[in-house]
């Protein structure tokens, strides 16, 4: 009656070592196939209902919502990361020879402007949604930024 898990993983070794891609056993009441892929072999074994052992209920996992706020809460302390909304090129100022519209150590109001990002010829001003510090900008003048990339960690009030 079908194979037991020594000679499994016999033929698991063997399978891997010789390089063949998929094996399937069958007999009357018990049918395993391996698969090999390289890294990692996967094994799917199926035996009949009755010889399975009776399964306890899945629990179901509690997944907790994410907050959809757009100012993300960081690890490094309780800094929040501002993020590019966009993907465009990040300017720290108006136009070149222009002070920058903020600095690492800048206090920040809630609708302050922070930088500027230019997509296809755009100037997006982008406004600041929290208040407090600008602890550090992450992010290089005129340097190209993806979408959700960091732009700013701030020390919130």
């Amino acid at each position: 009656m079908g194979m037991d898990i020594k000679q499994i993983q016999d033929l698991i070794k063997f399978v891997s070592k010789s390089g063949v891609n998929e094996v399937a056993i069958e007999e009357k009441d018990f049918k395993i196939t391996i698969k090999t892929n390289q890294e990692p072999t996967y094994v799917t074994a199926s035996v009949p209902v009755a010889a399975a052992p009776v399964a306890a209920a899945p629990q179901p996992t509690a997944v907790a919502p994410a907050a959809a706020a757009p100012a993300v809460v960081s690890e490094e302390a309780n800094f929040i990361t501002i993020k590019s909304p966009m993907i465009g090129t990040f300017y720290r100022s108006a136009g070149p020879g222009k002070p920058s519209f903020v600095n690492a150590g800048d206090e920040i109001s809630t609708g302050n402007v922070l930088c500027i990002i230019e997509a296809m010829k755009l100037f997006n001003e982008i406004e600041s949604e929290v208040s407090g510090k600008i602890v550090k900008i992450l992010v290089e003048d005129a340097q190209p930024v993806e979408f959700d990339q960091p732009l700013f960690l701030v020390d919130p009030r």
